[in-house]
């Protein structure tokens, strides 16, 4: 073997170059060191949390449209506005809710696009198009903006058995107040509690005994509560501001007040109304509740039944790190306890995001650590101490490289760029391990540890390593461009997986080259190795040149082979069609908390709701991993993200309530989120049920979330027929096993109190409908007057005007109610018209500009995908003619053509794991096609390539069998591993190739090549793939990563076996395509 100084300079190649530049140079480790700090300085900076960040801004712009019908509201000023909103670029969705005098329009942008410029773009298209909407709407028109930073990362619930609910509001809003002092604190609200007010109980008996009217009073009242600048005067040399008036400061100023004058005598508001400075009217509650093993969790006995509380809830600033943000609001709570925060007042941390991410990048940190631990023993069994301890210094470059990257591409740390990082350890090693192996061999060759010879060795092996690390790159890099949800969420895989196969093959060339020469055995030892190599080289040896001839020369058995193998490739693909593996998006995580989201009949009390909420409350408390558990009662909880897609902040009617759950750390139960979760689905919902309200179990999502995991959009030619098949719809979910949490977005019918006006009587008497509609606000409750300046309060102090509520209770009994005549004077109101009953109109829904109606549930059991019950209910609808002669059939992959019949399309988790999969086989093809490529580039052949791919399949025969074994569904992380793989094996191909054809070139027949070829590279493939295993180990305990590290255990152990006799198979049949090969090496 000629040594490199009597080999042309411009032979060597970019490895060869580069080891010769590296391997004695001084700058090799100062560039190793720069490298390491840049890396520990990207651990320090990039944020850490628990998922990736993913950009779905939602803006929703409420409609006020007052005395339109649902249908006028949809069709005057929510069908304009749907126009409008949706010629914006950036627009996926265009949502719609259209109830009497009120509409929502949601405008849902695409995943990536920023919330600043989204809302940007939303308001000037309605500033531009503010003349298309009707003159009734009020304008301009609300509008919100919910991105993935404005989620709470801390929650604090403060509660207390002394203190009422005004009291914890106040003391909730002044904390607030404080943590808003602290960096990169983003958006915070206070949920639940009462706000102070000032009521002002008009009597009506007494209002018209005293000739006055509630407008009147309002007037006084409001006219009363000002003070402005008025002027400059100029005295004694100085300018003096000259101000008058005064405003209300508290309940006696109020009542005070001159409102009229009967009878040649003042009437005091306090002669009309009851005044007083109170709470407002209940309309929320927020309970606090402890558990179980609140104790274990906290080390100390409380109790706590349903105790008045309120939350305080806390966001990050975009791009900022959610573990420090947290950590700071905790310290300074810590410190404001006795201060700010009285003893009689319990605070406790219901929700932190920040404490959850970093246990979970502590916990992938160490499994890092772990799965290098594996790579080095398993190096260093293999080739020995030194060439392991070479191996282990190079990998904490990469990685710390590769997360100094992460921060420079704006990735976070998280749970998905970890395991990307886990799952590329066992891949990144093997560039190191090919170079030191080979410096190895051919020192062995030349009888000393020569420079030169090291050089040469790298540049011998620099072109097969080179391509085999773009083919693995080539199988990541094109999952980064999956569309959707969820490819935001996976990019981290593909990317930094690339970045570091990129500089791990950097690494092997420059810094491995550099550390053997150092530390390097001696040829004692490497003989010995040798020797003991040799030994296990000959029984492998023997072992190829009975297995791979007897299949060659003996075409029954060849055949045999082949066509037993297609037999079990489809033999394991048939596992998924008869469910022995089941195909899911993401399997569920296991989360510290879960939710349940109670719907009571519409039109149901306020307390009626808090009794069903508490009794729910009091099941959940039997179970053993309770911590706490607040109840949400005409109020939203602090949303998490799928809170925010699902709109659940909105959840603010009477008949509405929630059940935040917290657990104990999964370290310390044996059953998970999920377990416990189903548990509690069954014991609540026959509760539920029993009072008439539907509930559902609401866990974090692993994944990106959707609106349920099964969603029915019914489109149908009208409202009634729509509503019809949804109703049908909605008895097919029930009926099905595998779904629970079925609920439609219909309203069931429910009554309303209306006054209707006589409209002749009041035209005779000179009154406007508004003024009698003025007239009632004021006694009906919430009619706010003005606010009171008095103190330092962060909520204003409303003066409000309200009948009492025993009146309020029966509006009939408000008949007494005077109302004002132009030229004076007062008229009952039960001469302008009477109360009547009427019953509410239905909500009309609309998606991108589509009428439709929702049917949703949760898919549950073994088959918890949504497909399965999806073609379960296609199936049932068979039997189904809807209103308008239709049967029934969901479309999948987007919405039914014709809307003018009876259609359906199904949504949900679906949606998600159709592109997903639609995008990863697409991804999968490119891939392939880019291999293909790559090893046609340097074979310079079309047969070759296909022979080096032909094991890619195989690698199914180890992923879905591994997937049964371990009752593991197969979800998107396995399609990943899938992929990768492709690179992976057509890497193993490239070696066992590439060597046959160097033999061949020597004038070894082609045979007797590859039969040298499995000698000499079986055991460096065998060591990248035991490699590849114990790296993903680490992970096979992990809920959602789980199917990932099964695909590459399983996957690389069945497809490394059979390529190392396909491959040589393949290689002899093509005998010559490898002697062209060869001759063209040689040219």
């Amino acid at each position: 073997m000629p040594a490199v100084s009597e080999i042309d300079q411009n032979n060597l190649g970019l490895a060869g170059k580069t080891a010769r530049s590296f391997i004695h140079s001084p700058l090799s480790p100062l560039l190793f060191l720069a490298m390491l700090a840049m890396g520990i300085l990207g651990l320090m900076v990039t944020p850490r949390q628990e998922d990736p960040q993913i950009s779905v801004p939602l803006v929703d712009i409420f409609l006020s449209y007052p005395g339109a019908s649902a249908q006028q509201v949809a069709d005057m000023a929510v069908n304009p506005l749907e126009r409008i909103m949706s010629e914006i670029p950036g627009v996926k969705h265009v949502y719609s809710a259209s109830a009497r005098g009120e509409g929502v329009v949601t405008v849902r942008f695409k995943v990536g696009e920023e919330t600043g410029p989204s809302l940007v773009k939303v308001h000037d298209k309605l500033a531009s198009n503010l003349d298309n909407m009707p003159s009734g709407v009020q304008m301009p028109p609300l509008v919100k903006v919910k991105g993935i930073d404005d989620v709470p990362v801390v929650t604090l619930t403060l509660w207390s058995s002394e203190l009422d609910g005004g009291s914890l509001r106040r003391l909730g809003l002044n904390l607030l107040q404080e943590f808003k002092q602290i960096p990169n604190t983003g958006q915070g609200f206070v949920v639940g509690g009462q706000r102070d007010e000032i009521r002002v109980e008009i009597l009506p008996n007494k209002l018209s005994g005293s000739n006055v009217t509630a407008e009147q009073v309002a007037n006084v009242i409001r006219g009363a509560n000002a003070e402005n600048v008025v002027g400059n005067a100029e005295a004694d040399n100085r300018n003096l501001r000259v101000y008058a008036g005064s405003f209300l400061r508290n309940a006696r100023d109020v009542q005070n007040l001159v409102v009229g004058v009967n009878n040649g005598k003042p009437v005091y508001v306090r002669d009309v109304a009851h005044v007083s400075h109170t709470m407002e009217d209940i309309d929320n509650y927020v309970n606090y509740y402890t558990g179980p093993a609140y104790a274990q969790a906290y080390g100390e006995e409380i109790v706590a039944d349903g105790e008045q509380a309120i939350t305080v809830a806390i966001a990050k600033k975009e791009g900022s790190n959610g573990v420090t943000v947290a950590d700071a609001i905790l310290e300074m709570a810590d410190s404001l306890k006795g201060r700010l925060i009285p003893d009689q007042v319990r605070v406790e941390v219901t929700r932190n995001y920040g404490a959850t991410a970093q246990d979970k990048v502590n916990e992938l940190l160490f499994k890092l650590v772990v799965a290098t631990g594996i790579v080095t023993l398993l190096v260093w069994w293999a080739l020995g101490i030194k060439p392991a301890i070479v191996v282990t210094v190079v990998i904490p470059v990469v990685i710390l490289m590769t997360v100094f990257a992460a921060f420079v591409m704006g990735f976070s740390i998280d749970r998905v760029s970890l395991f990307a990082l886990i799952f590329s350890i066992g891949i990144l090693v093997d560039d190191a391990i090919v170079v030191v192996e080979n410096i190895y061999r051919r020192w062995l060759i030349a009888g000393s540890p020569d420079t030169d010879v090291a050089v040469d060795a790298v540049r011998e092996v620099g072109n097969p390593t080179i391509l085999a690390t773009f083919t693995v790159v080539a199988a990541l890099l094109p999952m980064a461009f999956v569309s959707g949800l969820m490819g935001p969420y996976m990019a981290p895989i593909p990317v930094l997986g690339s970045v570091a196969m990129m500089i791990s093959l950097f690494a092997a060339f420059a810094f491995t080259s550099y550390l053997v020469m150092r530390i390097r055995p001696s040829m004692e030892k490497l003989k010995k190795a040798e020797e003991k190599e040799h030994a296990s080289n000959e029984k492998l040896d023997k072992l190829f040149r009975k297995l791979i001839p007897a299949l060659l020369d003996n075409k029954l058995l060849g055949w045999g082979f082949l066509v037993g193998l297609f037999l079990i490739f489809f033999a394991v693909c048939g596992m998924f069609y008869t469910t022995a593996v089941t195909v899911k998006m993401l399997p569920f995580d296991n989360k510290p908390e879960f939710a349940v989201i109670i719907d009571m009949p519409e039109g149901t009390a306020l307390p009626t709701t808090s009794n069903l909420a508490r009794e729910l409350a009091e099941e959940l408390r039997k179970v053993p991993e309770v911590t706490a558990l607040q109840t949400y009662t005409g109020s939203a909880r602090p949303f998490d993200f799928n809170g925010m897609v699902r709109h659940y902040y909105l959840r603010e009617k009477s008949w509405l309530a929630e059940i935040q759950v917290q657990l104990l750390d999964k370290k310390v139960r044996k059953r998970t989120s999920h377990e416990i979760a189903e548990a509690a689905r069954a014991t609540l919902t026959p509760i539920a049920r029993a009072m008439g309200a539907r509930i559902t179990v609401a866990e974090m999502p692993p994944g990106p979330p959707v609106l349920q995991s099964v969603v029915a959009e019914i489109y149908g030619p009208d409202d009634k027929t729509r509503r019809e098949v949804a109703h049908h719809m909605t008895k097919l979910f029930d009926a099905a096993e595998s779904l629970a949490d079925v609920d439609n977005y219909l309203i069931e019918p429910y009554q309303s109190w209306r006054f209707e006006i006589n409209t002749r009587k009041a035209s005779m008497q000179g009154i406007s409908t508004n003024a009698v509609i003025q007239a009632l606000s004021a006694a009906m409750g919430g009619y706010q007057i003005t606010d009171v300046r008095a103190g330092s309060a962060l909520e204003s102090t409303w003066i409000v005007m309200q009948a009492p509520l025993s009146l309020r209770a029966n509006p009939k009994a408000l008949s007494d109610m005077p109302v004002a005549m132009p030229g004076g004077g007062s008229v009952p109101l039960a001469e302008l018209g009477r109360f009547m009953k009427v019953e509410e109109e239905p909500m009309i829904y609309h998606k991108d500009l589509r009428p439709l109606e929702y049917v949703v549930g949760d898919a549950v059991g073994r088959l918890g995908a949504p497909t399965y019950p999806m073609l379960d209910i296609d199936e049932k609808l068979q039997a189904y003619k809807t209103p308008d002669g239709v049967t029934l059939s969901g479309t999948m992959t987007g919405p039914p053509k014709n809307t003018g019949i009876s259609a359906f399309e199904w949504g949900g988790e679906w949606t998600v794991t159709y592109e997903t999969f639609r995008d990863m086989g697409a991804a999968f093809a490119v891939a392939l096609v880019l291999i293909y490529m790559l090893v046609v580039g340097m074979f310079g052949n079309f047969t070759v390539p296909a022979i080096i791919m032909a094991p890619i399949p195989l690698t199914l025969l180890g992923i879905v069998p591994g997937h049964w074994l371990f009752g593991a569904q197969f979800t998107a992380t396995s399609m990943i591993g899938f992929i990768a793989l492709a690179g992976i094996i057509v890497r193993n191909s490239i070696l066992l190739v590439d060597f046959a054809v160097e033999e061949v070139r020597k004038g070894i027949e082609v045979r007797e090549a590859v039969l040298l070829s499995c000698k000499a590279r079986t055991r460096p493939i065998m060591i990248t793939a035991f490699a590849l295993m114990g790296g993903a180990s680490v992970i096979i305990t992990d809920s959602i990563f789980q199917g990932m590290a099964i695909a590459l255990m399983f996957g690389v152990f069945v497809s490394t076996a059979l390529t190392l006799i396909v491959i040589p198979m393949g290689c002899v049949n093509a005998s010559e395509s490898l002697k062209e090969i060869a001759a063209a090496r040689d040219e």
